[in-house]
């Protein structure tokens, strides 16, 4: 499906653009621990971008509804986890990191959502 190629372009661009803003715009804001949080959070972005872009391609061999649930757990990993931990580093809010568990799973649900269809259909 077109939607989560988009989605994964649309991702690893903002990665790309909020990596170097990390690595050049932050790193004499914050501190070494909050500059820690914001790259962990840039390389989940990237890695869940990779499945965004990889479960859009397998779309368009297999037709099957839990690959589209798989890139939507994807995608609401990425906002919730990533972007969580964004607002988390630069804010120091604990109220924001407690929501980054809900995207891990999230993501977790992806991960075994796109297993189950690879084994089913490939």
């Amino acid at each position: 499906m077109k939607l989560f190629i988009i989605l994964g372009a649309i991702n690893g661009f903002l990665a790309v653009a909020l990596g170097a803003f990390g690595a050049h715009g932050l790193e004499s804001r914050l501190a070494e621990k909050q500059l820690g949080t914001w790259n962990t959070a840039v390389q989940y972005q990237m890695f869940h971008t990779m499945a965004l872009l990889a479960t859009g391609i397998l779309l368009s061999k297999i037709s099957a509804g839990g690959l589209h649930w798989a890139g939507w757990m994807f995608f609401v990993g990425i906002i919730l986890f990533s972007g969580s931990l964004y607002i988390y580093s630069l804010t120091t809010i604990k109220t924001f990191a407690m929501i980054t568990p809900i995207g891990g799973v999230a993501f977790l649900i992806g991960w075994v959502l796109l297993g189950i269809v690879v084994l089913r259909n490939v």
